[in-house]
């Protein structure tokens, strides 16, 4: 993310920089237009659909002596209109953040120009992957799929959702969403939009397959654990810029990294290749949300495995940059200490020079007269 830079001018209506500097602003008014929405009755049936979670399926239990009824969702097409408002949210999100804690830093630290677009970059996923890990980790134990991991095939198409799962896909989504325009907000460098597109394209890709492939419960747990492992990097990151000495994050991120790859590969095959291949009900079913086919799994695993890899290549070639870095900083760091030395030599030269020149023959004539 580049530097926002703070004019004392006002600059003209709707030009870009105004709407740079003003987008929090004007994005809490279009916020605000669907919340007083609900208000009218007119206009409340439109504004519902934006702001609450659709598709509200309700299913007796016979928990006790009392009949309690139990809410559940699925996925349809108003959930484009919920996303979009997250989305919004998102944005303002993103700009308090920005200035109420990271701009303030920012002015204590004096950061360079790199160091400060990647401390902002760092703060911001910072702050949604420690919150995405909780909220999810919280729903993995409600669901108690940590407990019983069958549960992550078992009974596919899992198209019924209760509502955590289903307003936690639809912030991810929103989430991942807002990042596009925010690279225009953040005044973002030409070079780094490509990087970012496909940083954005591979997770809105990969959450929405495992919430309209009804893989949600899986695409869950790899969440949690993806969000995690970030979590780690951008912590040490940001760690890292306080304090360039404080290196032992990246370690432990390294090691969790590859854990995090083998964990993922290995429950994917597990759920995907064996849970599903083995399931009762095989077959393309739209009306029931039934996707279990060879093709799609082949697809699903093939996706997995190149995302996998992929980060992989990158993870690699990380770590070859900061060996190259480390490697280039210990040679600067030997080169004053050797031209010291050189130095101090030269000197114990000079004055042995000196001495005998003192006792030599011209001398001696010189002090006897």
């Amino acid at each position: 993310m580049g530097i926002r830079k703070k004019n004392n001018k006002n600059p003209p209506v709707l030009s870009h920089e105004f709407v740079i500097q003003n987008h929090a602003d004007i994005v809490s008014c279009v916020a605000m237009v669907f919340l007083l929405g609900l208000m009218f009755e007119i206009t409340s049936k439109v504004a519902v659909l934006f702001i609450t979670v659709q598709y509200n399926v309700t299913i007796p239990a016979n928990g006790g002596p009392e009949e309690t009824a139990v809410n559940y969702f699925h996925y349809g097409l108003k959930d484009v209109a919920t996303v979009f408002f997250y989305m919004l949210v998102a944005i303002i999100m993103h700009a308090i953040i920005q200035e109420y804690v990271l701009d303030k830093i920012n002015r204590k630290m004096h950061f360079s120009k790199t160091k400060h677009s990647k401390f902002n970059e760092s703060g911001q996923l910072s702050a949604f992957y420690l919150f995405s890990c909780l909220w999810g980790a919280s729903i993995l134990v409600s669901e108690n799929l940590l407990s019983n991991p069958v549960s992550l095939w078992d009974g596919y198409p899992h198209t019924l959702m209760p509502f955590q799962m289903k307003f936690y896909y639809i912030c991810q989504l929103g989430y991942w969403l807002h990042a596009i325009p925010e690279l225009y907000f953040q005044k973002a460098k030409k070079e780094d939009i490509p990087r970012q597109l496909v940083y954005i394209s591979l997770y809105l890709v990969q959450i929405a397959g495992a919430y309209i492939l009804n893989l949600n419960r899986l695409g869950l747990v790899l969440l949690v654990l993806h969000y995690f492992v970030e979590l780690i990097f951008h912590v040490s990151r940001l760690i890292y810029f306080s304090n360039e000495d404080r290196q032992t994050g990246f370690t432990v991120w390294a090691v969790l990294f590859v854990l995090g790859r083998l964990l993922t590969l290995s429950l994917s095959v597990l759920t995907v290749g064996f849970g599903l291949a083995g399931a009762e009900k095989q077959g393309l079913n739209l009306a029931e949300g039934s996707f279990n086919v060879l093709f799609v799994r082949v697809t699903v695993l093939a996706a997995i495995c190149t995302t996998q890899a992929f980060m992989m290549w990158k993870f690699i070639n990380f770590q070859l940059r900061r060996w190259r870095e480390h490697a280039q900083t210990q040679t600067l760091k030997k080169k004053p200490s050797s031209s010291k030395s050189k130095s101090k030599k030269a000197n114990g030269v000079n004055g042995s020079v000196g001495a005998s020149g003192a006792d030599s023959p011209r001398a001696r004539k010189e002090k006897s007269s």
